[in-house]
């Protein structure tokens, strides 16, 4: 089944309004003529700006978090009203480093995609195991508990897009394999069949995100269950070009 591939730049806490504009100028005439779908998730103070830099291109603007109440008293949150009022599209939630450094559980994660999708916003929600669950063979059964929780109560999973990310492949400079990759991906969309039919399964975006640079883009992309990635580091740089014309 034909699935769009989908390119997601993640900036994290870097750039400012300046440098992130020079960025998204730069990127524009580059990106074109790219056949993929183009996100680059941005800090929450950098959406209004980053929106009217990418205006009349094929970049749409994605934020790195979102809380799961509408409002109240929720000090340093940004709620998907906020989001979608300034044209956001995406929303990168459950990243590892959210569950890292802020808390983040299968449970919040949960909560926040079903927010994103009332409001009509296209969650990436990122699941992936640390190098000791992986080492000690546990890769599957974390990832079937972050699916299993994470996706609980959601009615369409053809509207949520799902980023692999190796907790011990981000921004260290370490890969998964091509191999590595599609085996574990394939086992993500296999779960996903068991939870929401094969069918539905099948049609939902399963993106990269462990290092995925302009050097090794062209295998990952090659994978059959490989739709896209989650880019950090070369995001940041026009090397997030190469990556979304990875089929040129």
């Amino acid at each position: 089944m034909a699935r769009k591939a989908f390119i997601a730049g993640n900036w994290k806490m870097n750039m400012t309004a300046e440098s992130g504009k020079q960025l998204i100028t730069e990127l524009k005439p580059l990106v074109k003529g790219a056949k993929c779908e183009i996100a680059l998730c941005v800090p929450a103070i950098l959406i209004p700006a980053m929106v009217k830099a990418a205006k009349g291109s094929k970049i749409k603007i994605g934020a790195q978090n979102v809380h799961f109440a509408k409002s109240g008293a929720y000090t340093g949150e940004i709620s998907a009203d906020m989001l979608k009022e300034y044209g956001v599209k995406y929303v990168i939630i459950g990243h590892s480093e959210r569950r890292q450094y802020f808390g983040e559980t299968d449970e919040t994660v949960n909560k926040r995609t079903l927010a994103a999708l009332e409001n009509e916003l296209t969650p990436i929600v990122c699941v992936g195991e640390t190098l000791e669950e992986r080492e000690g063979n546990k890769t599957e059964k974390v990832l079937a508990r972050q699916l299993e929780t994470g996706l609980n109560g959601i009615e369409d999973i053809t509207k949520v897009v799902i980023a692999y990310e190796p907790v011990w492949a981000i921004g260290t400079g370490k890969t998964a394999t091509d191999g590595q990759a599609q085996e574990t991906i394939a086992y993500i969309r296999k779960k996903l069949g068991k939870l929401f039919g094969v069918r539905n399964a099948n049609k939902v975006r399963i993106q990269y995100g462990g290092s995925m640079n302009a050097n090794n883009c062209k295998g990952l992309m090659a994978q059959p269950d490989i739709d896209g990635g989650l880019i950090g580091g070369a995001s940041l740089k026009t090397d997030f070009a190469t990556i979304v014309n990875y089929d040129k």
